[in-house]
């Protein structure tokens, strides 16, 4: 009860942390929220003096920060310091609106998830698997495409060319389709490679085995195996929700979806204090309802086997993985990096403007006639080296926190509401704009779903008999962890960051995109899919050419993870456990 008291204690604090941190901005950022305020309502108006005093007198602001935070906690939501309409009404019609594309992009991911792991069931469920493992690259593509990118596609291709569905808009559950698909196909992607990842090791279980044996249907089989797994991704499954909800900005921007993800970030553009606190606060609730089902589902799933510590492990050694793919991967997109190199990535020519694919511009060219090779191998040099160090970092930092999970747990929850925009804003806040802006503000979230993942795998492999079996033999905490827990777990958790890759690198660039890091003439891949969104219709080669980039990447990722896999360790007996032992701790239980 106490530790309960505790970790309830320690969300508020992180929650009112953040509520705190927004709404001193404008002071943070040494700017006239006056000023701000003036701009968003009144572009062409000029500031005068009068004018700005009447403003902060409206809005309180002479009064200071404090007292404006003082009031917000207490209850008082306020009104819109630009609309001046009630920030509460606005706030959950915003709320509700994200809720229900988060409901119905949730399905298309489960739906995606499902066929992706569709093979390694019916392998499984026959006992066929052997030593052959899913293919990869297809959910690679999928989980490596950019969010904005796949919603203008379908908007244009079905919703304007074909019109078979609404593309502007939110009427009704039609005018959910397009959106939700765009946001939940690369979430199911990523969602079916960490299933696809562990039903091997469910499907080798000696209950698997025994009920083959007896002559059970192979379907009951692959249900129970997908049971088996699901509290290990339940963590992360509920990091999606909330990442759907208030980091889907740029679909809904694109198909004019008033949801709380955009509503937020207006109002963070605008300073808009009241909206802004109040959007967040939501988000922040929302990820911990999320986090509180999700660890709900998970004991009901595993049942009491996680208490007793009966549970056989899900990492076993794993077969040996392709090693043919990957390096065609990574060879092809060596062999791009290295043409485009040696050519000038910011020469103009207007008069080879949207020029198609040729020998002299293998790419073709874009809207302002330079070489589209050239922009996606210069690009790539900067935003692969800086993706590949804030995945090493999120996941050192991943894993540390992830054995700390009364410690992470909060912090998780609160750090994956926030958009990444929103986080961008707020470093920038604090240190200022500038190139390291994006890979700051990038780096602070992307940890969370590591941790989310290490701290479940974990908890399911403390409670493995095998574990139980050790620690009965005198195995102290330090010896699990560094012999059983941490061998069996860091597999899964390093294939889930490379995974993540190809999205880190797009993060980094559309938020560079955004003014918040490198300013254009940058080659940078999300700059170029950016800037050439526009002319998709005319030419799509500028289009195509870095989200093939990005589809590499994603396949590299995915494939190159298939090595990494848990060596094959003989069994130490009794006598090998305890010589390891610290003399003082030998036949001693672990705590």
């Amino acid at each position: 009860m106490r530790n309960r008291a505790a970790a309830l204690l320690w969300r508020a604090g992180i929650a009112a942390a953040l509520v705190c941190a927004i709404g001193l901005l404008p002071w943070l950022t040494r700017t006239d929220p006056a000023l701000t305020v003036l701009k968003a309502r009144s572009a062409e108006r000029a500031p005068d003096p009068a004018v700005l005093a009447d403003i902060r007198a409206q809005l309180g602001l002479d009064d200071g920060p404090f007292h404006l935070l003082v009031k917000w906690l207490r209850g008082d939501a306020g009104r819109s310091w630009i609309s001046g309409a009630e920030v509460t009404p606005a706030v959950l019609q915003a709320l509700g609106a994200s809720l229900l594309l988060m409901a119905v992009a949730l399905t298309v991911a489960a739906v995606t998830a499902a066929l992706i792991c569709a093979r390694t069931l019916w392998l499984g469920a026959r006992r066929r698997l052997g030593g052959r493992r899913a293919g990869g690259s297809g959910s690679a593509v999928l989980a490596a495409l950019p969010e904005f990118l796949t919603a203008s596609v379908l908007a244009t291709v079905f919703g304007v060319q074909l019109g078979w569905l609404p593309a502007l808009g939110w009427y009704g559950p039609r005018w959910t389709i397009l959106p939700a698909l765009a946001l939940g196909l690369p979430t199911g992607a990523v969602l079916g490679r960490l299933l696809d990842d562990l039903l091997p090791g469910a499907f080798a279980e000696p209950w698997a085995l025994a009920a083959a044996a007896r002559g059970l249907p192979g379907r009951s089989v692959a249900r129970q195996a997908i049971r088996r797994c699901l509290p290990g991704l339940l963590p992360n499954t509920g990091l999606f929700a909330v990442g759907l909800t208030g980091g889907a900005v740029a679909v809904e921007q694109i198909f004019d979806i008033p949801g709380l993800g955009r509503t937020t970030l207006q109002a963070a553009l605008a300073q808009d204090l009241p909206v802004l606190q109040a959007g967040t606060l939501a988000l922040v609730l929302l990820a911990a309802a999320a986090a509180g089902l999700a660890a709900l589902a998970g004991r009901l799933l595993v049942g009491p086997a996680l208490r007793d510590g009966a549970l056989p492990s899900l990492h076993g050694p794993k077969p040996p993985a392709r090693t043919l793919q990957p390096f065609a991967y990574g060879g092809l997109l060596a062999l791009v990096i290295a043409l485009g190199l040696p050519r000038d990535p910011l020469a103009l020519d207007t008069g080879e403007r949207l020029r198609p694919p040729s020998l002299q511009h293998p790419f073709g060219t874009d809207g302002l006639g330079r070489d589209v090779l050239a922009r996606v191998a210069h690009g790539a040099l900067d935003t692969l080296l800086l993706a590949l160090l804030i995945s090493a970092a999120a996941l050192l930092t991943g894993v540390l926190l992830g054995l700390l999970p009364r410690l992470s747990g909060p912090l998780v929850d609160t750090v994956v509401a926030l958009p990444p925009v929103l986080v961008a804003l707020l470093v920038t806040a604090v240190v200022g704009g500038g190139p390291a802006t994006p890979a700051l503000a990038v780096g602070t979230v992307a940890w969370a779903p590591l941790a989310a993942h290490t701290s479940a795998l974990l908890r399911q492999e403390r409670a493995a008999l095998h574990i139980t079996a050790t620690r009965g033999l005198g195995a102290d905490s330090w010896y699990l962890l560094r012999h059983e827990l941490l061998p069996a777990v860091l597999p899964s958790v390093t294939r889930h960051a490379l995974l993540r890759l190809p999205g880190i690198a797009l993060a980094l660039a559309s938020l560079t995109f955004l003014g918040l890091g490198a300013q254009p003439p940058a080659p940078e891949w999300g700059l170029l899919l950016a800037e050439n969104q526009p002319y998709a219709e005319r030419a799509p080669w500028a289009v195509l050419a870095p989200a093939a980039a990005l589809a590499l990447l994603g396949a590299l990722a995915v494939t190159a993870a298939g090595g990494i896999r848990v060596p094959r360790r003989k069994r130490r007996t009794a006598v090998e456990v305890l010589r390891q032992q610290p003399r003082t701790k030998q036949g001693a239980g672990a705590g």
